[in-house]
C-alpha cells in the first residue's frame, strides 16, 4: 500500500521564495504531485473538518518529539491549548520550529492486487512555529477550540474562571507554509490484474455513531444539551 500523507525534504537550495532555503522545508511532494492541492480553501475546509493533530519538535536535548493534541482553525491561525505545566507546550512556546501533521482516513481503494491497493484519505503538514496567546486573545481562542468540539456549548457552561483561565496555555501557529495532499480515486490495475477475477472498488468508511452516556453524578431531569444532540451520528 502506498504510505499517506505529504512527502516533505529538507530544501538545500538558494533561498529564492518565502517556502525555500536551506534548513527550510519544502512542501513539493518528491511523488505523485497530482495528490497535492496548492488552493487554501482546499486545506481550510480539511483543518475545519479535523481535530486531532500531532506536534512534532525537537527538544533541548536534540532529541525528537511527537505530541498529540486538540486543534481547531483560528482564521489564518492554527490554535491548540494545555495546561501551563504541560512541558512539550511550554518548549514549543519558546518559538522552536515544529512540524504539525494531520490526517483523516475515509476508506480504502479496494486494488484487484494488495500492491496497488491504498487508503483513501486527505492528509497535511503545517510548518513554523507558536506563539502564545494572553489576554482577550487567550480567551477567545479558548471558545474557538471549544466551540469546535461541540458548537454550541460555550453558551451552555459557565464562562472560565480566571483560576481556570491563568492555568491554561494557548498557543497560536501561523496557516503559512503546509501541503496537502487529497487521495480519492478507483483502483488503476493492470490490464492483466483487470481481466482476472478479483473485486475492484472502493470500501468507504460511513459516519461514525456516537451515544452519550450521563455521567454517574448527574442531577435527574437533567437534559442532553443541544450541543450534543446536534453531533452528527449521535443515537
Amino acid at each position: 500500500m502506498p504510505h499517506p500523507g505529504p512527502t516533505t525534504r529538507p530544501n538545500t537550495e538558494p533561498n529564492t521564495g518565502p517556502n525555500t532555503g536551506p534548513n527550510k522545508p519544502n512542501t513539493e511532494p518528491i511523488r505523485m504531485p497530482e495528490l497535492m492541492s496548492h488552493d487554501r480553501a482546499d486545506l481550510d475546509r480539511f483543518l475545519d473538518g479535523v481535530v486531532l493533530a500531532h506536534v512534532a519538535f525537537v527538544d533541548d536535548a536534540g532529541a525528537p518529539a511527537v505530541v498529540p493534541t486538540a486543534v481547531a482553525r483560528w482564521g489564518d491561525r492554527l490554535v491548540a491549548h494545555g495546561s501551563t505545566g504541560s512541558r512539550w507546550m511550554r518548549q514549543v512556546a519558546r518559538g522552536g520550529p515544529v512540524a504539525v501533521s494531520i490526517a483523516a482516513i475515509d476508506g480504502i481503494v479496494v486494488a484487484r492486487s494488495a500492491f496497488e491497493s491504498s487508503l483513501i484519505y486527505s492528509s497535511a503538514v503545517l510548518f513554523g512555529s507558536f506563539v502564545v496567546l494572553a489576554g482577550e486573545e487567550r480567551a477567545e481562542a479558548l471558545d474557538v477550540l471549544t466551540e469546535r468540539l461541540l458548537p454550541g456549548r460555550t453558551d451552555e457552561v459557565r464562562p472560565p474562571t480566571t483560576r481556570e483561565i491563568a492555568a491554561t496555555m494557548v498557543l497560536a501557529m501561523p496557516i503559512a507554509e503546509w501541503s496537502l495532499r487529497i487521495s480519492d480515486d478507483w483502483p488503476e490495475d493492470a490490464e492483466d490484474d483487470v481481466a482476472g477475477s478479483a473485486w475492484a472498488g472502493q470500501l468507504r468508511f460511513g459516519a461514525p455513531t456516537a451515544t452519550p452516556f450521563a455521567a454517574p453524578d448527574l442531577r435527574p431531569g437533567v437534559p442532553v444539551p443541544a450541543s450534543v444532540a446536534a453531533v452528527r451520528g449521535v443515537r
